[in-house]
């Protein structure tokens, strides 16, 4: 999307309680932990960083893999940044089904909130709080025809997220497309990877995929973006016209906070 070069990625299963691992192949297989604290730049995707070396846009990813249940992989990359595909993680969701998930012979670990956590930045607000399941509610408003104020409550049950969460695109407004550009931005953007509005539509001859496809598409990025933490989430997630620069604030501000969560283990399958 951003730095428009070709990249090949491989995942492979990995040992139980390893999370999500990115290995760069161009660098001698540099790893980069999925972690807050590798998080380097969050302008329009979320870029981790770790003694110098980037790995860029990998939010739809790890979307899709916590979305699909899948706890522990490597992720072997071999440019800066993970390709987009369609713009959401559909792709990524049928790629992780054909090959099939692994069952390991581990309990699975949970990070289960204990208290509420707040973070805002201005009009731009996120919380999570106890819950039994992982759950997000989100609001977005934006002040075009085909967006406006939009909310969308998503619980993950069977296989939800494959049909409600992940088909959903990534957007831009055109007229911001010139000016991101020169800031070495969307150099790969097309209408084959993300819905692009103009003042009063889009151009895409392709219609949405959901009356709310837009509010749809921030919960994958939350999603993404939450996992950073390693291991699924037990709260409940709410946010206001929030970003990537917030998703990491509240997951980082809420790991910082000891008496905010704890690890608690399930005697089931783990994959």
């Amino acid at each position: 999307m951003h730095s428009n070069a070709p990249a090949r990625v491989t995942v492979h299963a990995a040992p139980a309680y390893t999370g999500y691992l990115f290995r760069r192949t161009d660098l001698n297989g540099f790893e980069i932990p999925a972690s807050p604290d590798n998080v380097a730049h969050v302008s329009y995707a979320t870029t981790l960083m770790k003694s110098g070396v980037m790995i860029a846009t990998v939010e739809h990813l790890l979307s899709a893999l916590r979305g699909c249940g899948v706890d522990n992989v490597y992720i072997d990359v071999d440019a800066l940044e993970v390709p987009i595909l369609d713009g959401s993680s559909r792709a990524w969701v049928e790629k992780i089904n054909r090959a099939g998930i692994i069952e390991q012979a581990a309990p699975r670990a949970y990070l289960r909130v204990l208290k509420r956590v707040d973070v805002a930045d201005r009009d731009r607000m996120m919380s999570i709080e106890p819950a039994e399941e992982f759950r997000i509610t989100c609001e977005i408003d934006f002040d075009h025809p085909l967006i406006g104020r939009q909310c969308f409550e998503a619980a993950f049950h069977n296989g939800d997220y494959a049909s409600m969460i992940a088909p959903a695109r990534t957007f831009g407004f055109v007229e911001e497309i010139e000016l991101l550009r020169k800031s070495g931005l969307t150099r790969g953007g097309s209408l084959d990877n993300a819905i692009a509005l103009t003042r009063d539509g889009m151009l895409n001859r392709e219609p949405l995929r959901f009356d709310n496809e837009f509010v749809r598409h921030k919960i994958l990025d939350i999603i993404g973006d939450l996992a950073l933490c390693g291991m699924p989430i037990l709260g409940h997630v709410r946010a206001s016209r929030s970003g990537h620069g917030l998703h990491t604030m509240l997951i980082s501000q809420l790991l910082r906070d000891r008496s905010a969560w704890e690890v608690t283990r399930r005697s089931e399958n783990t994959e």
